[in-house]
């Protein structure tokens, strides 16, 4: 196999030290990698590259034949093809898993090299290939078994029982080929019962204010970097889900993050928690002293029987949407049930019903708590940490586990929010979930996160110099006694 060599370097180079530009018609992205082109999403040999350059000393490569290992692909076509036209459409694919792969199938499967020229990797146990590693998405997928082997020795249990264990898989779109071809291929090729992948869900990317987020490149914000904001993790969570790239690019910016946070998180979703939450603890006279109180023939109430109508069917959606494994509807159908819950709270005007129909107020009052509580249980898979929050508020044991249905897999208890905590029960202590993110917050994130990590460093350096020397004239004086 023909690969290409840095003389300067003196070593084979790895496919993400090499970039070029693409060679796919009418891309020509000139920061291609040595396996695939960012802007087109074509996967790619290093050799395929126009004007290739080492990304370590920018030297121009020379190619060099070595031997290596190869996935003969074309061997497995049929198993394959069938593999993918069955499960593509019982495991509700998304679009854009579907084209990518389809794509590949089109151009025709090819022999897949599996080995590199590297130091770091894994070896190859074999004495031919000895000095040789296995290429990463070869070796990568292979690591989802053998990390489940590590935590368990029923590993086959999961593995290799395809009849009773269903295996989804989250990635972005340019992973798509090596788990919906290469990775089967793989388990297809042994001829054993494996459980491959039934259900895939593909984001397109997410891009950051003018550009596109880089790992590779420092543009961006990071785990680190999330970290240092201090901004609680249920609101990263909750904004990288409802602006989850799943059909189309989608863009971070510090304003729409600063919009999504004060408008839904706060204003609506925790709104909705704080003002039940607090009215049933204020002292009788002025609330419930921390009781929740019965809620006798809530069923006949008409604003509460066409709220429990809407909640119903929000469920019923809501459950249609996570079982396709689509992320962004789902949480946007339970954040609705909490814009209803407000709705129904302003509209039964609950603070003059307190003293002008008492019966109607506490019908009121239950019913919205177990709408917190079911919003609860719903928000749970995207923001768990605000579930565990609400649960201490409700004074609820933290272990307990959300279910939309009973020990019979009823959902009718759900559908009546008022049946949801049993009258009489001492809920916890209100207090804030969520906490405003002011402009000067935003001013001061956009400052701090501009440009790449490289030109942070050099901006934390120049202040931290600054300083440095600021200190050095500082003049201190002690005040004698």
């Amino acid at each position: 196999m023909a690969q290409l060599y840095c003389d300067t370097c003196k070593r084979f180079l790895a496919d993400r030290l090499v970039e070029g530009s693409c060679p796919a018609l009418g891309c020509n992205y000139d920061s291609a990698r040595g396996d695939q082109c960012e802007k087109c999403g074509k996967l790619l040999n290093p050799t395929e590259l126009k004007d290739p350059r080492c990304k370590v000393c920018q030297a121009t490569p020379k190619i060099r034949d070595t031997d290596h290992l190869f996935l003969e692909l074309p061997l497995i076509k049929d198993k394959l093809e069938e593999y993918i036209n069955k499960m593509s459409v019982s495991g509700s694919w998304s679009q854009n898993a579907i084209q990518g792969t389809y794509a590949w199938l089109k151009d025709g499967l090819k022999p897949r090299c599996i080995t590199r020229d590297l130091k770091w990797g894994v070896p190859v146990p074999h004495e031919k290939f000895k000095d040789k590693v296995f290429y990463v998405w070869f070796d990568a997928p292979i690591g989802y078994i053998s990390i489940t082997s590590c935590c368990t020795p029923d590993w086959e249990e999961w593995w290799k029982n395809p009849e009773n264990v269903e295996l989804y898989q989250f990635m972005g779109k340019d992973n798509v080929p090596f788990h919906t071809v290469m990775f089967p291929s793989t388990l297809l090729g042994t001829d054993e019962n494996w459980t491959l992948m039934k259900t895939i869900s593909v984001t397109e990317y997410l891009n950051y204010e003018a550009g596109k987020f880089s790992k590779s490149k420092g543009v961006g914000v990071f785990g680190n970097d999330v970290k240092d904001t201090n901004i609680p993790a249920e609101v990263w969570r909750y904004y990288l889900i409802t602006n989850r790239p799943e059909v189309s690019d989608t863009l971070f910016t510090w304003e729409d993050f600063q919009a999504k946070l004060n408008t839904e998180l706060l204003n609506n979703l925790g709104n909705f928690v704080n003002r039940v939450l607090s009215f049933i603890a204020k002292p009788p006279g002025r609330g419930y002293g921390s009781i929740i109180p019965d809620s006798p023939k809530a069923d006949l109430h008409p604003s509460t029987k066409m709220l429990a109508e809407k909640i119903s069917n929000h469920i019923d959606q809501y459950i249609e949407a996570m079982e396709k494994v689509k992320l962004k509807q789902g949480l946007r159908i339970g954040m609705s049930i909490s814009s209803e819950g407000n709705a129904y709270l302003q509209e039964s005007q609950f603070w003059k019903l307190y003293n002008e129909d008492q019966g109607s107020c506490s019908i009121v009052i239950r019913t919205s708590v177990g709408l917190i509580y079911l919003l609860a249980c719903l928000l749970e898979p995207f923001m768990p940490s605000f579930s565990l929050e609400v649960l201490k508020q409700l004074n609820l044991p933290t272990e307990t586990k959300f279910s939309l249905s009973d020990e019979n897999g009823d959902l009718e208890r759900a559908r009546k929010p008022w049946e949801i905590l049993p009258a009489g029960h001492r809920i916890g202590m209100p207090s804030l979930l969520f906490k405003e993110l002011k402009d000067e917050d935003v001013r001061f994130f956009r400052e701090k996160f501009a440009g790449s990590q490289a030109d942070r460093a050099v901006r934390a350096e120049a202040e931290a110099k600054r300083l440095a020397e600021h200190l050095k004239k500082t003049k201190i004086s002690v005040p004698l006694n």
